[in-house]
């Protein structure tokens, strides 16, 4: 049942060819397991770029591979969070950018800082293959922790989700991350990447309490990609 769970989720967070597709109920009522999916996208990102000599370039690359390897569907939702926060108007009309399908500035502008922010993040922690894993688990625990906290605004796959969790999938989902100490990487480091893991995803749920009435799948989407570029950046700032 658990391997079911884990290529649902696989599924669900990648594009990886994964046989038949696995009912997405055993990955619902599992998603605690999100940071398994950061072990093997930032892994994957890793074997993309690690062969390439020029940081600027290697980056580049790293970043293809995650949006290559997750169908950039999490940060669809970064660009959907973009144009909703943007939006002038009380809650239903930015409730409406949110969830509509066109790309305003305010995604535009999301998007490219938060893009900008990888970037140069990785530059400057080339050699970067143990800050794409770090960043990608914490990033998938934001999620984790937002699906389990997150009281949704409507109906959707972000509901469905929050319905079938519990408080303590947080700490499974933390556990999950304890191997990340084993990676050559200081404690002080660690540290913040842990902090920022919590931090993003409880301001996001704070701010979209206020500018939404909840959350929905974009939010928990763009946890991803904002946890992410900061885990990133606090790597290379501590």
């Amino acid at each position: 049942m658990c391997l079911k769970s884990i290529i649902s989720l696989l599924q669900f967070c990648t594009v990886l060819p994964l046989g038949k597709p696995q009912e997405f109920e055993y990955f619902a009522k599992r998603t605690w397991l999100y940071p398994v999916a950061g072990y093997v996208t930032g892994g994957f990102a890793a074997l993309v770029s690690f062969w390439i000599d020029d940081p600027a370039i290697a980056a580049a690359f790293a970043i293809a591979g995650l949006f290559l390897i997750t169908g950039c569907n999490h940060f669809d939702g970064l660009l959907d969070l973009g144009d909703g926060l943007m939006a002038h108007g009380g809650r239903e009309k930015r409730i409406g950018a949110l969830t509509d399908r066109q790309i305003g500035t305010g995604a535009f502008a999301l998007a490219v800082t938060i893009v900008l922010m990888t970037w140069a993040g990785l530059q400057a922690a080339y050699p970067f293959i143990w800050v794409l894993v770090l960043s990608e688990v914490c990033a998938k625990f934001s999620m984790a922790l937002l699906t389990a906290v997150g009281k949704p605004f409507r109906e959707g796959i972000h509901a469905y989700l929050h319905e079938q969790s519990h408080p303590r999938f947080i700490l499974y989902a933390a556990i999950l991350c304890i191997p990340l100490v084993l990676l050559p990487v200081s404690p002080l480091k660690l540290v913040a990447a842990a902090a920022l893991m919590v931090i993003v995803p409880l301001v996001l749920l704070a701010v979209s309490r206020r500018a939404f009435g909840g959350i929905n799948g974009d939010v928990v989407g763009a946890s991803n990609e904002i946890t992410r570029a900061l885990v990133i950046i606090s790597f290379v700032l501590m």
